[in-house]
């Protein structure tokens, strides 16, 4: 079969229409972070509509894991392009943020607006607590799944000890991690081998296991998709630029988001800690408890939590809008902000896809991404860190001693409050499984009782 140029469409596997109503309603339903969303996709995509395999939806998860970006997303737009070609992953990947986007743009407005009143404030007493104990959950769960060998645990352990003590940038952290995993990959090859296939009674998927998709991989359809990629993601920052001036917060928050687009590796609880750090102290856009308070914002909408990025951009833009009147400064950053971080996850997926579908079964990637799952575990762990000392505590001091560069609470600061709700919501999940939106439900609850009554 010829190479297909940039022009050329491959047949659609199901409908458009039919697969954007799919998609449509998987976006209503994707709320308690990327292992519910992509259980979600599993349940609608593999199980109940047939559209794809087993193993070529595990092996797109693989690689859109390897990928920094919202996994989840990535993968919804990696299974819409394999059912329908580039319409299909704009059309599944828009769809899977969009109510987010939407939501989050609206609470970050009514946090502006009425986060200093002491209701809202009771809100945070319960949500802010509540997300330490989902986020212990997400070090567990990848944890148990990315910890399959003992030098992987020395990862987590390195990574944690980089970032919670010493402040070591957290790119260099993770790409420690991929050389990391693909030497132990070349001694222990044991390491990466695929679990074999489960058995499945239904009806053949329309997409096999084996399946190659029928677009395939060109100079040419590379050249293109890089040159329209690169100018959707950088001309409006380019713009603002020009319009607002290049030391606008703006640009800033452009270009500091367009640099955390390709470093996001392992989620948005990974990327966090290093988003909180330069946010608070180095621009100044949040004070510390603010960053806990927007992950609990985004934790409570559908679509990744990387959308919290929105809440960073919104509040940082209000109060600092130059010219502009606050509110409209705090929405265009907003948007800003969504646009530079997911137009990369399309470009990753557009320009990688053809060529990784006949990748499959690589164990150099495999390795890689051992090693950078095993080191994100550890930078979860610092993010739990961060946001314990700044939500359990009202004050902390930096202790800088040679190596040593680290936020430490002072104890007499200590929230009683939020330490018991932060053991409710670790109980809840925990000792009870409850899942991520019932949690933050009674923990609000909870905090909302305590500040009436204190």
């Amino acid at each position: 079969m010829p190479a297909s140029g940039p022009t050329e469409r491959p047949r659609d596997v199901v409908p458009l229409r039919e697969a954007t109503k799919a998609w449509f309603a998987i976006s209503l339903q994707t709320f308690g972070g990327p292992a519910g969303q992509i259980a979600v996709m599993h349940r609608t995509l593999v199980d109940e509509r047939r559209w794809i395999g087993e193993q070529r939806f595990l092996f797109a998860l693989s690689y859109c894991t390897l990928l920094p970006g919202p996994e989840a997303q990535q993968l919804a737009t990696y299974v819409g392009w394999l059912l329908n070609g580039v319409r299909g992953a704009l059309v599944a990947g828009i769809l899977f943020v969009l109510p987010g986007v939407v939501a989050l743009l609206a609470l970050s407005g009514i946090y502006v607006a009425y986060g200093d009143t002491s209701f809202v404030d009771a809100v945070f007493l319960g949500l802010a607590p509540a997300v330490i104990a989902i986020v212990l959950q997400a070090v567990v769960r990848l944890g148990t799944k990315g910890l399959t060998h003992p030098a992987l645990v020395v990862f987590a352990v390195v990574a944690f000890c980089a970032l919670t003590l010493f402040g070591v940038p957290f790119p260099l952290v993770v790409l420690a991690g991929a050389v990391a995993g693909w030497l132990l990959g070349r001694a222990v090859p044991g390491l990466t081998v695929p679990r074999p296939p489960t058995a499945d009674a239904g009806p053949a998927p329309l997409i096999s296991d084996d399946a190659l998709h029928t677009e395939r991989p060109s100079g040419r359809r590379s050249a293109t998709i890089l040159a329209i990629g690169l100018t959707l993601w950088l001309a409006p920052v380019a713009a603002f630029a020009v319009l607002a001036g290049r030391d606008s917060v703006f640009v800033d928050q452009g270009l500091f988001f367009s640099g955390a687009a390709v470093v996001t590796f392992g989620g948005a609880y990974a990327v966090l800690a290093y988003v909180a750090q330069q946010a608070v102290d180095v621009y100044g856009w949040l004070a510390p408890g603010e960053m806990v308070r927007g992950l609990a914002l985004a934790e409570t909408t559908p679509g990744p939590l990387i959308m919290v990025v929105q809440f960073v951009a919104f509040v940082g833009a209000y109060r600092d809008p130059g010219g502009l009147d606050p509110w409209v400064a705090a929405v265009l950053a907003a948007l800003l902000t969504t646009w530079v971080t997911f137009v990369p996850c399309f470009l990753f997926i557009l320009l990688g896809a053809p060529y990784v579908e006949r990748l499959r079964g690589n164990r150099s990637l495999s390795a890689a991404l051992t090693g950078i799952t095993a080191s994100v575990v550890g930078v979860i762990a610092s993010l739990a860190v961060y946001f314990a000392v700044h939500t359990l505590f009202d004050e902390t001091e930096r202790v800088t001693a040679g190596p040593l560069d680290l936020d430490v609470p002072l104890l007499d600061s200590l929230q009683w409050s939020a330490v018991a709700i932060t053991a409710l919501g670790c109980l809840l999940i925990f000792r009870l499984r409850w899942g991520v939106l019932r949690t933050l439900g009674v923990c609000t609850l909870a905090g909302i009782a305590w500040g009436l009554l204190a």
